[in-house]
């Protein structure tokens, strides 16, 4: 028997082909994976002839309406500038759609169930790219988060901070603490198309703690240590800054326990002349300008150099923080970004 290309077909000539194959398998005895070769398609279209017609029978594989589905179209203008405002104010599941992100799937759905209007994936990316819209890495944000904290804290607490701070001479810092790990990763390699790059490195896992402060005019303060983020570590730190700026400091934190913690107040109150604690909002990391230090070291101190155990991991970040210490412009440049420009 000749073979068919069923790929070429359209019409009736397809309808037939589709009922001669899947006759073929459930009634002929014939495999799927034979069907698709004689009649020149795929194995996985055949079984969805053959499931088709065991349910319905060979209406089921009836040629359906073709050309554009009904209610496709384009976008009105009133309908776009709302869909595009629906994207930027609102996630996918507040609108109770099955999805997590804003995928040009999810914005298809959401206007054909908004508007009764289909559209195809690559219409939907045309009209994001029109809307000045990329897909970029979302930041996950706590739901605990509160916006009228978040609200007060940017047009009340910090300005006056900041201004009590300039009437007292002191030095306004940011800080935060966080753990470094020898299996970090980051960035991207060239490789053969399909082939995954491989890195080596050790198969052992080490790691170490920094705890740093940083101001918008440049200066940089850290500590390397390999215990856990304590009380008495804390207080070090501290002592450091203190000794290190030479007169009065202003910190500004987040709400880690050992901040908040008891024995912590009370060394605040007997050193009340040297150095005055500030919590940030609950759940606000993104305020804090000391995060995009954070993310440097990581990025190049860790991410970029393999360390073979845990004194060389420590050389590698102090020896980083450090050249950091003498181009206070690079420091300053943490300011910019623009969940902290309001601190610059």
């Amino acid at each position: 028997m000749m073979k068919t290309d069923g790929r070429k077909l359209t019409g009736k000539a397809l309808v037939a082909v589709r009922v001669r194959a899947a006759k073929a398998v459930v009634e002929g005895g014939m495999t799927r994976c034979q069907a698709a070769t004689l009649f020149g398609v795929s194995r996985q279209i055949v079984g969805e002839w053959v499931t088709a017609y065991k349910s319905g029978g060979e209406s089921s594989l009836q040629e359906g309406k073709r050309g554009r589905p009904e209610g496709g179209g384009k976008l009105a203008p009133w309908q776009a500038a709302q869909t595009a405002k629906v994207v930027i104010d609102h996630h996918p599941e507040q609108l109770k759609l099955p999805y997590f992100l804003w995928t040009r799937a999810a914005v298809a759905l959401y206007v054909e169930e908004r508007f009764g209007i289909r559209l195809s994936l690559a219409t939907v990316g045309r009209y994001l790219a029109r809307w000045g819209m990329t897909a970029q890495k979302p930041v996950r944000r706590a739901y605990e988060r509160s916006a009228s904290a978040v609200k007060e804290w940017m047009e009340s607490e910090y300005p006056a901070i900041s201004r009590k701070a300039k009437r007292e001479g002191a030095l306004l810092l940011w800080g935060d603490e966080m753990g470094l790990r020898s299996d970090h990763a980051t960035g991207t390699s060239f490789s053969p198309k399909g082939e995954t790059p491989v890195v080596h490195g050790t198969g052992q896992r080490f790691g170490c703690n920094m705890i740093s402060a940083i101001s918008n005019r440049g200066q940089l303060y850290f500590m390397i240590f390999h215990e856990g983020f304590r009380v008495a570590v804390f207080l070090e730190f501290l002592r450091r800054v203190i000794r290190q700026a030479g007169r009065k400091v202003y910190l500004i934190v987040d709400g880690h326990p050992v901040h908040r913690s008891k024995k912590v107040q009370q060394w605040q109150e007997a050193h009340a002349k040297d150095i005055r604690l500030f919590r940030l909002p609950a759940y606000s990391p993104d305020l804090n300008p000391d995060e995009m230090l954070n993310n440097d070291v990581k990025s190049n101190a860790v991410g970029r150099k393999r360390a073979k155990d845990r004194p060389q991991l420590i050389r590698n970040v102090h020896g980083y923080l450090r050249s950091r210490q003498k181009t206070p412009e690079m420091v300053r440049r943490y300011f910019h970004a623009k969940t902290v420009r309001y601190a610059a």
